[in-house]
């Protein structure tokens, strides 16, 4: 059986309402969830509860002008698909609805065809569907402690986070750092438990997906240089308001 996780949906949907300058004092509200995720099967839920009676859209809650809400909603997409626990997103949301959701009227449909920001947003979410599927780290130890460990769980000052998702076969593990400020962070170091190549696997930045396009070129490679309680570090340049994902080979 699972059941909805209603204290990570309400502490995430707080904190991604809140302006940037003011998360660093919420910082726990998005690892909290994390100290009992494994007690029960979790469903991360982002229902219809949400965005009905008044509540508005996902959108409508995400801080900022224009360009900040959708690197939010690409921002929160990313962090629900990389955070223990199964998924639910529920319809609209995956095509950044404005209007909260009626059963009087269709979906706004009309979106993808008259902005590009739009097209861009729902091909994220399809992109990090498909990631989500070919990774077992995402959710083969869904309900297990050792599928999660946090790299970088305390730096509330830039409001940034980093953590491992691991499968069964220590190669199926992720690097996932984001960023939830629009401040970009150069030469950020991050620890990593094997020495390597670090491809970037998937950025919310992209261009491709509507972002400023700032990443770290396709991958970096390890340094034998002690972070994080690791033997091995990366040094990142972290766009603006994104997650990345990072896979050694």
């Amino acid at each position: 059986t699972f059941k909805w996780n209603m204290g990570w949906m309400h502490d995430t949907l707080h904190y991604m309402r809140l302006e940037p300058i003011h998360r660093k004092y919420h910082h726990n509200e998005l690892t909290f969830a994390s100290m009992y995720a494994f007690s029960e099967n979790f469903v991360l839920a982002l229902s219809h509860d949400e965005v009905v009676h008044g509540k508005g859209s996902l959108m409508g809650k995400m801080s900022g002008d224009w360009w900040q809400k959708f690197a939010n909603l690409r921002l929160l997409t990313g962090f629900q698909m990389t955070h223990p626990g199964k998924k639910l997103m529920f319809m609209g949301q995956d095509i950044a609805q404005w209007q909260e959701w009626s059963e009087d009227r269709s979906l706004d449909w009309h979106l993808l065809e008259q902005y590009e920001t739009h097209r861009k947003y729902q091909q994220w979410v399809k992109d990090v569907n498909r990631f989500y599927l070919q990774e077992p780290a995402l959710w083969q130890k869904d309900v297990e402690p050792e599928g999660l460990h946090w790299i970088e769980a305390n730096h509330a000052g830039e409001s940034v986070y980093a953590y491992l998702r691991r499968g069964n076969d220590p190669d199926d593990t992720l690097i996932i750092i984001g960023n939830f400020t629009p401040v970009p962070r150069y030469n950020y170091r991050v620890g990593v438990p094997d020495a390597g190549f670090y491809h970037e696997k998937l950025n919310s930045d992209s261009a491709f997906y509507g972002g400023s396009n700032m990443g770290n070129n396709g991958g970096v490679h390890s340094e034998p240089y002690g972070w994080h309680g690791f033997g091995n570090s990366i040094v990142l340049t972290m766009p603006p308001l994104a997650i990345m994902i990072f896979k050694r080979g």
